[in-house]
């Protein structure tokens, strides 16, 4: 298969499409572009904790050594936004993460980082591919080993953490999470995030309890580190069984962040983006606009016209929102699949980040999760939320969009249909701010159906007349 970026970076299969031919491919390509621009900073390679990343994260390097590029190599498995924050703090003009997200264990990505250390723009994306393209049909591929380019100085190790963890001192107030006596249980899922926030909160009366924190490339237990309720039993579990305060948990490159409250329940990626958004607006009474995809909740609007902020919405994926975040001086980005980002940090996805303001949205509100949903509730009246991922044969893609596209429903759920927005697959705007969608993953191959609604039972209603569009 030809080497396509999707949402977020190019992600296959290892063995299949990831292969070690094809990543020296993604690199000679990524070489070739910077090359053709004049840029010759430093490249910043970073791996999760995927099976062999920090085999095919060494390919990569020796690929850029081999261009006379100098690679800034991470000496450990890191998370990605850890990764990213040190691509701009060393000064480097672009970065390669070696991970598949929360895609199952069988696959792995290659992402691209401009300078800024976010995801690439849509833009930057395709002269990337045009580039890899080029190196897919002449086969050439230059390459120096990795001990000769270290010994040589082309490859250079550094240790990814000082610097993101003192980066997150600046950002929260680390001091006042420790003594507020939280129990906290997080949840790493086996993902390169482990031990960053037991590391970050140790030394206080605040006692973290950390589940699935060792490396294990086979995600056991789980049909992907997705930090979705469905992969979350265990920690449901425990933050119940143990009385915690909350629990957290991050996805395999530790860019997306799912909450579980008090109680054991887990608390939509939805929810969790609005949380995020008070803690800004009212908590800390910061001002400024709010960036979502368009699978994110419409709270977000009605907290904007509350506190008196723009709202910009954009397509799925950091490599739209991140732009728009710049270009606004945004406050906070959020997108379903639980990836926000925050003003004054990278503008990119970051669970840990994301882990550490829902702490101190508790401690300086001193009010439980579910108690702060029920205040934001309280505020922009029920919101519920519920996603149908459906597997499809690839030979139905073109019919299946040809029938929702045919579709131009009056009325779903007995609701009006407002607007019908195609930016990304087809959302069905409807009245009160309610909505459902359905489009094609950029990462996998399924067909996702997505609803906002009043009640359960309307969400339960919307995705049910979605999949009929769909036919699927």
């Amino acid at each position: 298969m030809p080497i396509k970026f999707g949402t977020d970076g190019w992600r296959a299969i290892i063995a299949v499409d990831y292969t070690f031919e094809n990543v020296r491919i993604c690199a000679q390509g990524t070489a070739d572009m910077l090359k053709s621009n004049g840029d010759d900073r430093p490249i910043v390679v970073g791996y999760d904790t995927r099976f062999a990343s920090e085999d095919f994260a060494a390919a990569a390097a020796e690929v850029f050594a081999g261009n006379g590029l100098t690679t800034l190599m991470a000496e450990r498995a890191a998370p990605t936004p850890t990764v990213s924050y040190n691509l701009v703090a060393r000064g480097a003009g672009s970065g390669v993460m070696i991970t598949a997200s929360h895609n199952p264990p069988q696959w792995n990505g290659y992402k691209f980082k401009p300078d800024y250390g976010g995801s690439a723009s849509p833009e930057v994306v395709e002269e990337l591919e045009r580039h890899i393209a080029t190196v897919e049909a002449s086969g050439n591929v230059k390459s120096m080993a990795l001990a000769d380019a270290s010994s040589s100085g082309f490859v250079k190790y550094f240790d990814p953490e000082p610097l993101y963890m003192e980066n997150m001192g600046r950002l929260v107030d680390l001091e006042g999470i420790r003594k507020a006596g939280l129990k906290v249980v997080v949840d790493s899922m086996h993902g390169a995030g482990g031990g960053y926030l037991a590391q970050l909160l140790s030394g206080g009366s605040t006692v973290v309890t950390e589940l699935r924190a060792e490396r294990n490339p086979a995600f056991p237990g789980m049909a992907q580190p997705e930090p979705l309720a469905h992969n979350l039993k265990q920690l449901m579990s425990e933050v119940s069984g143990s009385w915690a305060h909350v629990g957290l948990a991050t996805d395999g490159d530790a860019d997306r962040l799912g909450v579980v409250d008090e109680t054991g329940g887990f608390v939509t990626t939805l929810d969790t983006f609005a949380l995020l958004c008070y803690h800004q607006l009212e908590v800390l009474g910061n001002r400024g606009p709010l960036v979502r995809s368009i699978t994110m909740t419409s709270m977000i609007d009605k907290l904007g016209d509350l506190y008196g902020v723009p709202v910009f919405d954009t397509p799925v994926g950091f490599k739209f929102l991140g732009p728009v975040m710049m270009r606004e001086d945004a406050l906070t980005a959020g997108e379903e699949s639980g990836g926000y980002a925050f003003r004054g940090n990278i503008p990119e996805r970051d669970g840990i980040l994301s882990a550490l303001m829902v702490l101190d949205l508790m401690v300086k509100s001193g009010k439980t999760v579910s108690e702060l949903l029920s205040t934001v509730t309280d505020m922009v009246g029920p919101h519920h939320y519920d996603r149908l991922d459906l597997q499809f044969d690839a030979a139905e893609r073109d019919s299946i969009e040809a029938r929702v596209q045919a579709a131009q429903p009056s009325q779903m759920s007995g609701r009006n249909v407002e607007q019908i927005d195609t930016r990304d697959g087809y959302r069905f705007v409807l009245t009160g701010g309610y909505w459902a969608l359905v489009r094609f993953s950029g990462t996998e191959p399924l067909l996702r159906v997505y609803a906002e609604g009043e009640s359960p039972e309307e969400v339960r209603s919307l995705l049910s007349e979605a999949r009929s569009l769909a036919g699927v």
